[in-house]
């Protein structure tokens, strides 16, 4: 089974209605895994299987729905429906007048219809569209439109089908273009790609699009220049401002050998890098990505009001011709029947339910991206808010993952100088930070490197290599355990160090201990702040550690964490996890290393840091492009915000229909003697779907 995943833009879609059939229409072709339609974006997310079914089968499944697929950019159409609009109001001037003024007699009958069919005839791709969904069983908002309209001009209310179509028509306008704005953080991203770059080749500066550099091409930044893919400095120093990507307020300094990230801007020097990712791999194309695909996603809470969108315009035709025909057998008036048969069809509304949680969401995603945190989907953002738990990781993730040497300590006849000597010798193929400050310190020293054999790393505990036939191990006590070496006569040493919360590496020759190696990692200047805010938020925060439970406790008792999960290895963190889960929390967990992500995958929540591997940026659901823990209360508290606002949405789509139908149907008519007219129904309509995109509008005044 090859699997595939595809986007496209939908043309013709009107309401949720129209979403859900086309999701509930292509989940049951076979070969599609999922399919999720955003009314939102106007585009549907495909998981399909190649062998079964192709990408032009899918198109035609969407075509034989009534619908169509468009080919590159989709074009903006609120020009075309601002005339719509602009044009049904001038037609219908007349008698808009003469309805507020109560002289409808002003205007004769074949007049009224003759501006009636202008309008119609102006608004009439609104009946086209309608009509091919009734023909094809799958009727939508249009189809609602277009009876209540051509019910409304048979039976002789010119001025109802007028005001109708004039009031649809500006709901549409207004929609299109509220619409448009929810999706203004895409495009302001996409907006951050430079054109042009400029590589150095034998000495010359050529310009060239980006699209056509390479990995490894040499590339000069000027002041003021956009940087245009991802690299590394080879040359030059300068101050880049990151605020695009990152949402750092401050340029940060860049000098050689140094990241730099595509689309930020080259503030005072000039900068020579090397490519280092280009075209679809550049950071800035992975966060246009996630934005994307988080935009495209549903939340839980979304899955009632898709439920509810599918039935909702055949229920709506059917509570129509049922109230029509009550008032016709109680009153014996068909003019009173036919007012409450169209002002149900007209003031049913299911594009606020449609449009509810998918533009909150697409708002909550942008307004986050501009922060640097990245929302991979809208489960995430649904997710967070219930958090009770928060797990950080603690080497790269509380600390800076710069660890120093602070002390080298013989434990006999052994040099310091050898002990650094024969550590840094069976650490200098690794990686880990632990082991990369002490082969500086050994630079630092001027020390030459021993030629160890049989090096092999232990994960969790450290190293052992041999020496001149001796066994040389380096590592915890574990390790000195399990080769059965006694640590006692130190062990008030190790302890006094990890009490300051120094990391304590044991160097043993043979079966002896040679002596110990205390490294110190820097906590991040927000850590403190971080773990505070979340303590006010009232979440329970825990550290989870490969060290020993003294060292773990000595940074937690410094950041006021509740809970140590220490000596637990790479391969252990996701099973720490898992046994929080069992005491009924809902854990976050936030990492950067490769050894994090099953435990990022476990949690409820993972959050990745940007700056660490991209494994665990792949696996956390959500990622922190800046290296600021903070980001992980503002996720938290963006997360709850944009839930509210979907809630708000929701509440109001829902509200509105289940008062605005049974008025319609005439339910006050017994205490008030009147109908609602269809004219009111569709300007009411109109203004319900309007109102809950403002509403998620209004998100960006959030801060």
């Amino acid at each position: 089974m090859e699997n595939n995943k595809v986007t496209l833009k939908i043309n013709g879609m009107t309401c949720a209605s129209c979403a859900s059939v086309i999701e509930y229409g292509l989940k049951k072709e076979k070969g599609i895994n999922s399919a999720s339609v955003n009314l939102a974006s106007e585009k549907a997310y495909i998981d399909f299987d190649k062998e079964k079914i192709s990408e032009k089968d899918i198109e035609k499944a969407i075509k034989n729905l009534g619908y169509s697929v468009v080919k590159g950019e989709k074009l903006d159409d609120s020009k075309k429906l601002k005339w719509r609009f602009v044009l049904s109001l001038v037609f219908g001037l007349p008698m808009i007048f003469s309805m507020l003024t109560g002289q409808m007699d002003l205007i004769p009958k074949f007049a009224q219809a003759i501006l009636a069919t202008v309008v119609i005839l102006i608004c009439f791709d609104i009946w086209i569209s309608g009509f091919k969904k009734l023909v094809k069983l799958a009727p939508n908002m249009d189809s609602l439109i277009l009876i209540g309209s051509a019910a409304a001009f048979l039976g002789g209310y010119f001025e109802s089908a007028i005001f109708i179509l004039i009031f649809i028509s500006l709901g549409k306008y207004l929609e299109a273009i509220t619409k448009g704005k929810t999706s203004s953080a895409i495009k302001s991203l996409i907006g951050l790609q430079p054109k042009i770059a400029i590589i150095i080749k034998n000495g010359q500066e050529i310009e060239m699009e980006i699209a056509k550099v390479q990995v490894g091409d040499i590339i000069l930044v000027k002041p003021g220049q956009k940087i245009p893919v991802d690299g590394i400095v080879v040359a030059g120093y300068s101050a880049v401002d990151q605020k695009a990507i990152t949402g750092e307020s401050v340029p940060v300094e860049k000098k050689i050998g140094d990241e730099i990230i595509g689309a930020t801007i080259n503030k005072t020097g000039v900068l020579q890098f090397r490519a280092t990712r280009v075209g679809s791999q550049t950071m800035l194309s992975q966060i246009i990505k996630i934005v994307e695909d988080a935009m495209g996603s549903k939340a839980p809470i979304q899955l009632l009001a898709d439920k509810v969108s599918f039935y909702f315009v055949p229920t709506v035709f059917v509570i129509a011709l049922v109230a029509g025909l009550v008032w016709f057998l109680i009153l014996h008036s068909a003019p009173m029947a036919l007012t409450a048969f169209v002002a149900v069809l007209i003031i049913a509304c299911p594009c606020a339910l449609g449009l509810a949680t998918p533009t909150a969401v697409m708002m909550g995603t942008g307004l986050a991206a501009k922060n640097g945190i990245l929302v991979k989907s809208s489960k995430a953002l649904e997710i967070a808010k219930d958090v009770n738990m928060v797990v950080f990781d603690k080497t790269g993730t509380l600390t800076k993952g710069e660890p120093v040497v602070t002390e080298i300590i013989s434990a006999g006849e052994t040099l310091e100088k050898e002990i650094l000597e024969l550590a840094a010798s069976v650490e200098k193929n690794s990686e880990h930070p632990l082991a990369q400050s002490i082969i500086n310190k050994a630079k630092e020293k001027n020390i030459k490197l021993l030629a160890v054999e049989n090096l092999q790393a232990i994960p969790g505990k450290g190293v052992e290599a041999f020496l001149n036939n001796k066994k040389i191990l380096l590592g915890t006590r574990k390790l000195m355990q399990e080769n059965i070496i006694l640590v006692d006569f130190i062990e008030e040493k190790i302890a006094n160090l990890e009490n300051q919360g120094k990391t304590v590496m044991i160097l043993a020759v043979g079966k002896k201990i040679a002596g110990i190696i205390a490294v110190a990692d820097v906590l991040k200047e927000n850590s403190k702040e971080a773990v505070d805010t979340l303590h006010k938020m009232g979440k329970q925060v825990a550290i989870i550690t490969g060290d020993n439970k003294r060292v773990g406790q000595a940074i937690a008792k410094q950041l006021g964490i509740d809970r140590v999960l220490a000596e637990v290895l790479p391969q252990g963190k996701s099973d720490e996890i898992k046994k929080l889960q069992a005491e009924g929390k809902i854990v976050a967990m936030v990492g950067d290393g490769i050894n994090d992500a099953p435990a990022l995958a476990q949690a409820n929540l993972g959050i990745a840091l940007g700056s660490g591997s991209d494994v665990a940026m792949e696996t956390g659901e959500i990622v922190l492009i800046k290296d600021d823990l903070r980001d992980v209360v503002k996720a938290m508290d963006l997360s709850k915000y944009t839930l509210n606002k979907i809630k708000q949405n929701l509440f109001w789509a829902f509200f509105y229909n289940i008062i605005g139908i049974p008025i319609a149907a005439g339910v006050l008519f017994s205490l008030t003697g009147w109908l609602l007219s269809p004219s009111i129904a569709a300007g009411a309509m109109a203004f319900s779907s309007v109102s809950v995109v403002l509403n998620s509008l209004s998100m960006k005044m959030h801060k």
